[in-house]
């Protein structure tokens, strides 16, 4: 391929100053030898003091604050366990993350309880009553213990509810009996007793 660069002509040389100009080009190769490589590879970087210390410090705070969180998630379920008593399900189940340390903290929990009515509308009463100072117990409260309070307040409403009915019953049974008891004794006295036979005893 031609290209349409132009070349300017070349100086005359003369034969000693060729000679003199070869005898240089082995002292220029050489140099060109022992330049630097620009590839050559580079020595990796280490992290500095300041930023193994800012990660430790950070390490740090984050074991502080799930110790914290573990701390109050274990009082908070234990007070649930100690209000419930024998309501209580098996002990707190509680859910664990690991730390920068390789330590398991505990982020969350509950505690299983029994919400089923009792034998009779007291019991139940009694029962909802003892539901309810569990799931309140905590000092802060969540949602779902919230829930669960409300669902014991509901069932001893319907308990008061139906205890209520039964004693209403019974005293209308009452006074409905005394009331049939008196209509007869009364229609009675006013019945004027009819003459009997007489019977005459021989010796």
């Amino acid at each position: 391929m031609i290209s349409n660069v132009s070349a300017a002509a070349a100086p005359y040389v003369t034969a000693p100053q060729a000679a003199s100009a070869r005898a240089a080009e082995p002292e220029r190769s050489e140099n060109r030898r022992t330049e630097p490589n620009d590839a050559s590879p580079r020595t990796e970087e280490r992290p500095s003091a300041r930023t193994q210390t800012d990660q430790s410090a950070e390490e740090l705070r984050l074991i502080r604050q799930m110790a914290s969180t573990d701390r109050q998630v274990r009082a908070h379920e234990a007070a649930h366990m100690a209000a419930a008593g024998g309501l209580a399900q098996g002990g707190p189940s509680l859910e664990t993350q690991q730390g920068p340390d390789g330590r398991n903290y505990a982020v969350a929990g509950e505690v299983s309880i029994d919400v089923s009515p009792g034998r009779t509308p007291e019991e139940t009463i009694r029962k909802a009553e003892q539901v309810r100072r569990a799931a309140l117990a905590p000092a802060d409260p969540s949602a779902q213990d919230y829930r669960v309070a409300a669902q014991a307040a509901q069932m001893m409403a319907e308990a008061q509810r139906e205890l209520a009915a039964i004693q209403r019953d019974a005293a209308n049974g009452a006074d409905g009996a005394s009331n049939a008891l008196s209509r007869a004794i009364n229609a009675y006295a006013e019945t004027e007793p009819e003459s009997s036979p007489a019977l005459n005893l021989f010796a």
